[in-house]
């Protein structure tokens, strides 16, 4: 028995033993293989790594014109491993010309994991961004004064124009999120957040470069390691040239101040923009420096919403500039021919149901019907469209089938233009009105869609290209703001064409139709230009004034610009929309405007549209 009792114990003895050691082992191996806080310890008292920042590429307009390019600025860094205890707090707060308090805070930031993901007490954190060249000398003079801070050399953007500022967007510091998502960025690390400096944020940015420098053992910098062969020289970004005119998008922003909504201009045989205008609009040089975040706040807290592209992202009824659409798809369906007539009694009128419309001849078939915006016409044709049962078997196919030409045109889905934010807009189908009705409707039921009304959404940027279309009778180019990136194409989305289903002599007759409202229809004050302008008014309903609307491209044989301008609480689509519109063709096609044109923007920039609530 005390043989046995001896075995038992001397098992215990040596098992207790061996586990002893494996955990010593198991402890080993996460400090020195699976944790790196030793490694980063023993590298920072050696090295210091250095991220040598890409200039981020400039951007430029269509002809050449800078537009946005960098400045020199000063980043004040430091390792907390070698500030802590060694720092004379006032003495660096004189320095930098800020509080107690704001140190506190600014330690407390980039101290919190939760705000700061990559903290480390061994690498580089920022402090403080952006110094300006004064600030920063006053500080170099002291720096010596203050173990573990650094200076880390930079550059920041600068807008030359107040010009543009939904294209262009801005850039701002990265979010937590931002470094979760792209092993790219470290906080403290600038990314575009929006308009183009977010879209072609990867092509902008460049490769950051890195130098290795040496350290003793007092912490103090003896010069580059292995004489730099480890070092990596940055890459700067690549440069962007906009499709942007500079001058058109200037006349277009002025003639909109003080006015709501939105102009959009496309050259129609690339799909290039040439302007992009969203009103009110503000000036892209506040948001860059130490005062950006102030003054984003500002924005984003103004209740006419400055920051919102419309040209993009306004959701609005298309009005009567939609009714080109319409014929397009009568026609090509056979539903009427071009000289099919239709009556117009003060608007479409059956069954009890009324649509109304302003007097003129009738009855009337497409031509003049487009010239001078008669409801009646498209009602009809939309009503004889969604009955004809013999076509196409019930009211759910023939829905269908209006909405697939819509589709075609570039309506209810993005577009797909090279902005961040783009919406959908509304494109209504059969699905969608069998809910909305339980099954039960008819023609007459939807009439409103026929007139650019009713479920009916688009952008401004969709019913640009809708005249693009026309212009080129019968397809289009995705719409894209950058002409050029440097060094590499254009993705082949942006050189595609992009067919409809209507055929091409519809376009033909549709744009016989602009051209006659040019020419003494709703959009007779085109009639005086030198080039032969095309142009279609709306006239959308809302709650309160009805908005003005225009559509139109010029020259009609060779079209150089299509154009879409929409004033929210405008008025008839001659009262803003056409002379707006005129203006911008005439500037793009000569260069300049002439005298009675100026005279004329001049009127039209100084007259005030009242919105009386400020619920937008």
């Amino acid at each position: 028995m005390k043989e046995f009792g001896l075995e038992n114990r001397r098992f215990i003895i040596g098992g207790v033993a061996t586990l002893i050691v494996v955990v010593y082992i198991v402890r080993l191996f996460m400090l020195q293989i699976s944790s790196d806080d030793y490694k980063k310890s023993a590298d920072s008292n050696a090295f210091l790594k250095k991220i040598d920042f890409p200039s981020r590429g400039v951007i430029t307009d269509r002809n050449g014109k800078l537009l946005v390019f960098n400045q020199p600025a000063y980043d004040i860094m430091v390792v907390m491993n070698e500030a802590k205890g060694h720092l004379d707090t006032l003495d660096f707060c004189r320095a930098l010309n800020i509080t107690r308090e704001e140190f506190d805070r600014r330690m407390s930031i980039m101290t919190d994991r939760s705000r700061n993901p990559g903290y480390s007490r061994f690498t580089q954190q920022l402090f403080m961004s952006q110094l300006s060249d004064k600030d920063f000398s006053v500080f170099q003079e002291k720096m010596y004064r203050f173990p573990g801070f650094y200076v880390q050399r930079r550059s920041i953007r600068q807008y030359q124009y107040s010009y543009a500022a939904h294209v262009l967007g801005d850039v701002a510091e990265v979010s937590p999120a931002d470094v979760e998502n792209d092993e790219y960025y470290q906080p403290g690390d600038y990314i575009g957040k929006s308009g183009v400096e977010r879209s072609y944020e990867a092509q902008l940015r460049g490769e950051k470069g890195v130098k290795i420098l040496l350290r003793d053992a007092h912490g103090r910098i003896q010069g580059s390691y292995q004489n730099g062969a480890l070092d990596r020289r940055p890459k700067p970004g690549k440069n962007l040239t906009l499709a942007i005119d500079l001058e058109l998008q200037a006349l277009g922003e002025r003639l909109m101040q003080n006015k709501i909504g939105s102009i959009v201009a496309i050259e129609p045989s690339t799909g290039e923009v040439l302007c992009m205008v969203s009103s009110p609009t503000y000036d892209p040089r506040l948001m860059v420096g130490r005062q950006r975040s102030k003054h984003h706040v500002e924005l984003s807290r103004n209740v006419w919403k400055p920051l919102y592209n419309r040209s993009i992202m306004g959701l609005y009824p298309p009005g009567s500039t939609f009714k080109t659409s319409q014929g397009l798809t009568f026609l090509s369906e056979g539903i009427i021919t071009p000289s099919t007539p239709y009556p117009c009694s003060h608007g479409f009128s059956y069954k009890g149901l009324h649509v109304g419309c302003h007097g003129h001849a009738a009855p009337l078939p497409l031509v003049p019907a487009l010239s001078t915006s008669c409801n009646g016409f498209f009602c009809w044709g939309l009503y004889y469209m969604i009955g004809a049962r013999s076509k196409y078997g019930s009211v759910q196919n023939a829905m269908n089938t209006w909405r697939d030409y819509m589709v075609s045109m570039g309506f209810g889905y993005k577009l797909g233009v090279d902005l961040p934010g783009e919406k959908r807009g509304l494109i209504p189908n059969a699905q969608f009105y069998d809910k909305a009705y339980k099954g039960s409707w008819n023609g007459l039921t939807i009439i409103s869609i026929s007139i650019g009304q009713g479920e009916v959404l688009l952008t401004p940027l969709q019913i640009a290209n809708l005249g693009a279309t026309i212009a080129n009778r019968g397809y289009y180019y995705v719409p894209h703001v950058v002409r050029k990136v440097q060094g590499e194409p254009l993705d082949t989305l942006y050189s595609r064409k992009h067919y409809t289903k209507a055929t091409r002599k519809s376009y033909d007759y549709v744009v016989q139709g602009m051209r006659a409202s040019a020419l003494g229809g709703t959009c007779h004050e085109l009639a005086h230009y030198d080039f032969e302008a095309c142009g279609k008014t709306g006239t959308a309903q809302n709650r309160g004034h009805d908005h003005s609307v225009f559509m139109g491209f010029a020259p009609m044989s060779n079209p150089k610009i299509a154009v879409a301008v929409y004033v929210e609480n405008g008025g008839w689509g001659a009262t803003y929309g056409v002379p707006i519109g005129g203006l911008i063709m005439e500037q793009y096609i000569h260069g300049k405007l002439s005298e009675a044109s100026r005279k004329k923007a001049e009127t039209i920039q100084h007259k005030v549209i009242s919105y009386g609530s400020t619920e937008r």
